[in-house]
């Protein structure tokens, strides 16, 4: 499924997507990487932006140039440390990317100048803007931060600290592994049952495996927060299915590539 409230872009031949209701705010740029238009060897083109093991840290960096570039956007991005927790950042000023990153999963800031990056090969990437204060957010969610409920934490975040209305938010998610494939284990899924409560969040596959549906779960804390339904947006678009367009760890192991969901004030 593609949703109609995004627009696949393409700038020197590197595609990304966009969230129409952002794109038409004149303040803010961001986007959704894809696994091309990139130097890197996979096998040939393929704009990998994590710093992995088995990538060259200059072929990294040329890639994360050409994304932001193609974003109209400055080429030092904030980034973390991401360890599938839900700890929130507020980010006042722009640290060095080559720094040591702090560990968290998600990004908040008001500050011009500032580009927020998450990433991930499956997990998630949630862009949130509020508007009327300018403030911003960049969220990784995987299933341990889901379960820890990253999303909502955010937006309280944004709320308590930035004076944000949470009905107010924009929020665009980018491209996960949705419930057609990712699968878990009784005891993840007994953890889901038990945080989100008289929800279903899983089924059984034909083959007898249980599925998550991690997209759901996200919802749940969208609504619980405050936020609109009607100004959330979801690319719809599988990591693990749409082999011709993302990078997945499920499918590919441990030589995945990585994407990234990136959003910035100018």
């Amino acid at each position: 499924m593609f949703c109609e409230s995004f627009v696949r872009r393409e700038i020197d031949d590197l595609p990304f997507y966009r969230c129409t209701a952002l794109e038409e705010l004149t303040f803010l740029r961001h986007g959704f990487s894809t696994r091309h238009g990139g130097v890197s060897p996979l096998p040939s083109r393929s704009l990998n932006l994590s710093f992995v093991s088995w990538d060259d840290p200059q072929r990294v960096g040329e890639n994360r140039k050409r994304f932001t570039h193609a974003l109209e956007l400055p080429d030092a991005l904030v980034t973390l440390s991401q360890i599938h927790s839900d700890r929130v950042h507020i980010i006042e000023e722009k640290p060095d990317q080559r720094n040591p990153s702090p560990q968290g999963d998600a990004l908040v800031t008001r500050s011009l100048g500032l580009v927020l990056a998450v990433q991930g090969a499956d997990c998630f990437p949630i862009l949130i803007v509020d508007p009327e204060t300018k403030a911003i957010a960049a969220v990784h969610a995987g299933w341990r931060g889901t379960l820890a409920r990253i999303a909502a934490k955010t937006i309280a975040k944004m709320r308590e600290s930035l004076g944000c209305d949470p009905a107010r938010l924009l929020i665009a998610v980018g491209p996960g592994i949705r419930s057609c494939c990712f699968e878990v284990g009784p005891e993840v899924l007994r953890a889901f049952q038990t945080e989100f409560a008289g929800v279903q969040l899983g089924q059984t596959s034909a083959s007898g495996r249980l599925r998550l549906d991690l997209r759901r779960a996200l919802e749940i804390q969208f609504e619980e927060a405050g936020a609109s339904s009607e100004r959330v947006y979801d690319l719809g678009k599988c990591t693990r299915c749409c082999a011709d367009e993302f990078f997945s760890f499920r499918r590919e192991g441990p030589r995945s590539g990585r994407l990234m969901g990136v959003i910035g004030l100018v």
